[in-house]
């Protein structure tokens, strides 16, 4: 099959779960994959404005996965809007493989960071949004995915803290919890956010459209929070 020709081929959610299993090379961190896979199909299906045809589109929206450890989700997803070729997953995992355990943004089409490494990916979000807002580029959205475990880091209260008194409205976070922090408390983590100026909605992570109506809900003047609750899970 030609690259041509799978792009043009329409995969369906119903479809990930056999892309997914396509990738059968060593791998502990299954469930971080697994978490995130509603999530990541959601926004690639129906929020991020993104073109693997043109994956380097300056007016492109911006899409972060700081949670790049298990990214056998995001590989799938990306497989199946075309932004790379479905017979390099089963080499996921090899030497020769551009798909690694942690994505690299100059081996995988449409990875925007290197990442894997807990705390890395809102700091990263926060400058970019920074940085499109100093380029005048008022339309690129920014979305960061993140795990509730990352929380732990203190460089991400950092950049909570500042991205709310900033305005950096067109940021994005996405927090998946799936219970594997080690301090947390029900609820806190929407509040930590809001305590910082965000917008905050707390959902089910497999529920499809209430995951869409979040990433879409208005907010004006501050940043935005989706905390997505899945079923908890070691990772």
């Amino acid at each position: 099959m030609t690259t041509t020709e799978e792009r043009e081929r329409v995969y369906a959610y119903s479809d990930l779960p056999g892309l997914m299993s396509m990738m059968t090379g060593d791998e502990k961190h299954g469930p971080a994959a697994t978490s995130t896979l509603d999530v990541l199909w959601v926004l690639y299906d129906r929020v991020l404005r993104v073109d693997p045809v043109r994956p380097d589109d300056p007016g492109r929206d911006r899409f972060l996965l700081s949670k790049g450890h298990g990214p056998m989700a995001y590989y799938a997803v990306l497989a199946a809007k075309g932004f790379l070729p479905v017979d390099w997953l089963p080499g996921f995992g090899r030497y020769d493989s551009p798909l690694g355990h942690h994505p690299d943004r100059t081996l995988v089409p449409g990875a925007e960071i290197g990442s894997g490494s807990l705390g890395h990916g809102l700091p990263i979000a926060v400058g970019t949004a920074l940085g499109l807002r100093a380029q005048g580029l008022a339309e690129p959205q920014v979305w960061a995915l993140i795990g509730d475990a990352e929380l732990d880091e203190g460089s991400n209260h950092e950049a909570i803290a500042f991205a709310g008194p900033a305005g950096l409205e067109r940021l994005h976070t996405v927090v998946v919890d799936n219970a594997s922090a080690s301090h947390a408390l029900p609820g806190g983590i929407a509040a930590r956010f809001e305590a910082a100026g965000w917008s905050a909605v707390t959902v089910d992570g497999r529920d499809h459209e209430a995951l869409y109506a979040a990433f879409t809900a208005p907010h004006p003047g501050r940043p935005h929070v989706v905390v997505a609750r899945v079923e908890p899970k070691t990772a």
